[in-house]
């Protein structure tokens, strides 16, 4: 029997720029389906285990309200769940790891229950439908109008869901390929953006690294040595020629100098942001009571387990699987390494104690649900967004482009990790920046919107565009937008295409939604090179909750 539904909007993706599309939509009367491949909604902050990178106004009215909303939520689940200290509990900028990565370093599973705190009044209300578990397998599609989008579950019971508009919101891309939207895979060429940074010409195959994060705590005295990987033998001695040696070491690179550098597990202090330790630790045993939590958990997500040996996109699915389980064992082997050879800080080898915290990802072997994608497919978009209009040196020093058809604002630099292509890291300067309306149109489909890394970026410019609070602020313009299409009964394409229209639907979200459209002259003259350290008040901490 065929299994059919409705909605006005259908998500598919539940990351942070899907749950972030769905929101929108929902506050703003519509209903919606949202489905989701794995068990936790969340995308690169739960299910791939990344802490958020974020910029040092997260915390002021630059992060939208609903986005502040989120962190408030994770900080309270903490506060009325956990056996918090006195000083820690009390403390508004509360970061439960404690890591230096981020004002807010937490434990994954914890924003999968803000997430759902979030949406919870919308299920209940029968307005949101959420499928977890279920991989889109087919678009359908009348010339340029997307019909309907076919999803499988876990059981291989599929269901087509209709909607008048869709969004992508996948971590790769999916709908693209299989709807046959024009997008684009991997670095485009000097010779078609102009971009300083990008290779003489394209190179579909040349993709970020992915990174199969694990959490870790340490145990000293203890033996919880796994079993070695296939490959270790492999990574223990295989170096790229842009590397300073086999990546199961300590020596690594600057990302921005790219000089070689020395950086241990641990420096022997107890708050140290240059070892590997302290920089995406997820939970600090000091900020919980005496004889509650013991150990201190640190998330390995390093240049050590950064997974550039093969492509993902553009290869056939045998590549593509071999792909993602070498990246698998290259984060097993790093932690073999780490447990059995590594050099110590205080002499000797092997740290035995760390130990794999499958829990606090939700899986049976330690590693997280999924790796942590840091590319996907891109649309061919109406705009897209170059290393010229957003990179320090790119612009000549003139500022940001300015947008006038901006729908939200972001900040980070531009960081490329090595890539497939044999590349070492890009990581430059730039400025805070817009998200222009243009990039969230297709050249060619009228109603499916990306929200997730596969807007109209290059492979140079998603370096900054592909950040936690970037992506939500991309899914919430997108919600937004569909919700507004429908109300006045215009495409998006038209939306953008006509002034009165436009403007209308920025006026949406300013003043209905709370979002910041520009960012005021004395910040985004500041490259981050010159930016605050965390965390940066611009106004005290929001008390606004969804």
């Amino acid at each position: 029997m065929k299994r059919e539904t409705r909605a006005d909007v259908l998500v598919v993706g539940g990351g942070l720029g899907g749950v972030a599309a769905a929101l929108t939509a929902l506050r703003l009367g519509r209903r919606v389906v949202l489905t989701e491949e794995t068990d936790w909604l969340g995308g690169q902050l739960t299910s791939q285990a990344v802490p958020p990178d974020e910029n040092p106004w997260i915390e002021s009215r630059y992060a939208s309200p609903s986005y502040r909303s989120l962190r408030w939520r994770i900080r309270e689940y903490y506060r009325r769940n956990y056996p918090l200290t006195t000083a820690a509990a009390a403390d508004p900028l509360l970061n439960p790891g404690g890591g230096f990565v981020s004002p807010l370093c937490h434990e994954p599973r914890v924003a999968v229950a803000a997430i759902h705190e979030m949406l919870a009044p919308y299920v209940t209300s029968g307005r949101l439908t959420v499928l977890l578990e279920h991989v889109p397998v087919a678009v359908h599609s009348t010339g340029d109008v997307v019909d309907a989008v076919t999803v499988r579950g876990r059981d291989g019971e599929e269901l087509t869901i209709s909607a008048p508009y869709v969004v992508d919101a996948t971590e790769l891309g999916d709908l693209l390929e299989l709807g046959g939207v024009e997008h684009v895979i991997g670095a485009e060429g000097q010779d078609e953006t102009g971009e300083p940074k990008a290779p003489p010409a394209a190179n579909p195959l040349d993709q970020q690294a992915i990174t199969w994060c694990f959490p870790v705590e340490y145990r000293p005295g203890e033996d919880h040595t796994i079993d070695p990987p296939p490959s270790y033998e492999h990574w223990k001695t295989h170096a790229e020629p842009f590397w300073p040696g086999p990546q199961l070491s300590w020596h690594d690179v600057d990302p921005e100098t790219l000089e070689h550098r020395y950086r241990p597990l641990f420096s022997g202090e107890d708050v140290d942001p240059r070892d590997f330790w302290h920089y995406r630790r997820i939970v600090a045993a000091a900020n919980f009571r005496p004889g509650t939590v013991r150990f201190d958990v640190t998330l390995v997500n390093w240049p050590q387990n950064d997974y550039w040996e093969t492509p993902i996109l553009g290869v056939d699915e045998k590549t593509r699987q071999r792909a993602l389980q070498r990246s698998r064992e290259l984060s097993l082997s790093l932690l073999y390494w780490m447990q059995t050879e590594a050099p110590r800080h205080d002499g000797g080898t092997g740290y035995p104690g760390l130990r794999l915290r499958p829990d606090l990802v939700g899986t049976s072997d330690g590693l997280a649900k999924r790796p942590y994608i840091r590319e996907a497919r891109r649309i061919r978009a109406e705009f897209t967004v170059l290393e010229q209009h957003v990179g320090v040196d790119a612009s000549g020093g003139r500022g940001p482009e300015q947008f006038e058809d901006s729908v939200g604002l972001g900040n980070y630099r531009i960081d490329l990790h090595p890539s497939t292509g044999g590349r070492t890291y890009v990581d430059i300067d730039s400025y805070p920046f817009q998200i222009p309306l243009g990039a969230l149109i297709p050249v060619r489909v009228e109603n499916l919107l990306p929200a997730n890394k596969n807007i109209g970026t290059t492979h140079i410019t998603n370096g900054c565009y592909r950040l936690h609070p970037v992506e939500w602020a991309i899914g919430e313009a997108v919600g937004a937008l569909v919700a507004y299409c429908l109300d006045v009964g215009e495409r998006p394409r038209g939306v953008r295409a006509n002034a009165a229209r436009r403007a209308d639907y920025q006026r949406l979200l300013r003043e209905r939604l709370g979002i910041e459209l520009a960012w005021p002259p004395e910040i985004r003259s500041l490259p981050t090179a010159r930016r605050p350290a965390y965390p940066q008040l611009v106004e005290d901490p929001p008390t606004h909750v969804w």
